[in-house]
């Protein structure tokens, strides 16, 4: 790393500290009143503090909007389709009977597209894509008509005779880049844990890897159905159900015109996005998006301490409890967590009486998260 990046880095993170203690407006602190000229006085510092607090802030978000994540290399997708392999529950008409028949047949460091055709029908299998088979295209005929399914939890005991843990426990897990599935059910179908339950997390579908491109997709579970581990990742008019952080992880990760839908009985969690530092280039962005379902549920919680979702131009049933966001049960988070909405709609919209360490945003603060640019994907995505 450069001395220009680490210079750049450092004076980042004085920033972003100062914004972040300074504008979060913690409720019950008022300045105090003794007459009526300390008052003056009081409120013209205030004020200074106020503005100070927002031009720190917006000087963050242009940071992000012209942001090349530096972590992640120039993306070069091969979208030319080399070969198409099928797949059939029936041997007569494909090439495989299994997903994963499929993947073990492409050479061990596979370097063109490769097209996997899902013929309808239901897979009751646990798939799992090699970090080094990568460009590989999952498509199937419906999210309907074509779906995955398996049943393990964490508790769920492996070949070794160990738990298998949240990450082993997905039906689908992708390991490799440029990755592509489109109208596909991926789905776990174990049962929707009682609140409280311990080893019920049930992952329906796992990325572990960079530049990712799902569409038309429907991912079905109860608990941490959706492991979006890291990585930039594209989701476009897919469908996610579940009950509690049904989408979570560490990826940079843009969800469009996605219909996001809660299962839980009592209280749930749409997401639990887990950035740990001020420069983990990651996040979760809901645009043009619909959540309903039942239960009580908030938006988001701080899985991360420096955890980052926003939600534009999405609507909102009534089950948002008016909160919005949870700490974690760590009130140090709600100093460093980006949470924001943005002309978002519906009975569970109201910004009213969310928490004050989350953002209603400006037309510029929102800018970043609207469109491909903020996971590079000009550079990535054809589709």
């Amino acid at each position: 790393m450069s001395s220009h990046r680490l210079i750049f880095h450092a004076t980042l993170i004085v920033l972003l500290l100062n914004s972040t203690h300074t504008s979060c407006h913690t409720k019950g602190i008022k300045p105090k009143r003794s007459s009526s000229s300390s008052s003056s006085s009081s409120s013209s510092v205030n004020m200074t503090r106020v503005q100070d607090s927002e031009q720190q802030f917006m000087k963050w978000v242009d940071f992000v909007g012209s942001l090349k994540h530096s972590v992640f290399k120039i993306a070069k997708n091969k979208v030319s389709t080399s070969h198409t392999i099928t797949v059939d529950k029936n041997p007569k008409f494909g090439d495989f009977t299994s997903i994963q028949a499929a993947v073990d047949s492409l050479p061990a460091i596979n370097l063109v597209r490769v097209v996997i055709k899902l013929h309808a029908g239901v897979y009751t299998e646990k798939v799992t894509i090699p970090p080094l088979k990568s460009y590989i295209t999952i498509e199937g005929v419906g999210a309907d008509k074509t779906i995955v399914q398996w049943g393990d939890t964490a508790q769920t005991l492996g070949p070794t005779g160990q738990p298998l843990g949240t990450y082993g426990s997905a039906t689908f897990a992708v390991n490799s880049p440029f990755f592509i599935a489109k109208n596909i059910t991926f789905k776990n179908t174990s049962p929707v844990p009682a609140p409280g339950a311990v080893g019920k997390q049930a992952v329906a579908f796992r990325i572990s890897a960079d530049t990712a491109v799902l569409v038309g997709c429907k991912f079905l579970g109860a608990q941490d159905t959706l492991y979006d581990q890291w990585g930039r990742h594209y989701y476009k008019d897919c469908y996610i159900e579940g009950s509690v952080d049904f989408i979570f992880g560490n990826g940079l990760s843009l969800f469009e015109n996605c219909h996001v839908h809660a299962i839980a009985s009592r209280v749930g969690a749409v997401t639990a996005q887990g950035r740990n530092s001020i420069l983990d280039e990651s996040g979760f962005s809901f645009v043009k998006c619909k959540v309903t379902g039942s239960g009580a549920l908030y938006l988001g919680r701080a899985w991360g301490p420096f955890s980052r979702v926003v939600f534009s131009y999405t609507y909102m049933d009534n089950i948002i409890i008016p909160k919005g966001w949870y700490n974690w049960g760590d009130p140090s988070r709600e100093m460093t967590v980006f949470y924001g909405q943005y002309k978002c709609t519906g009975a569970g919209a109201g910004f009213a009486g969310r928490v004050a360490w989350s953002r209603e945003l400006t037309d510029q603060e929102a800018k970043p998260f609207l469109s491909l640019t903020f996971i590079d994907g000009s550079e990535w995505i054809s589709i």
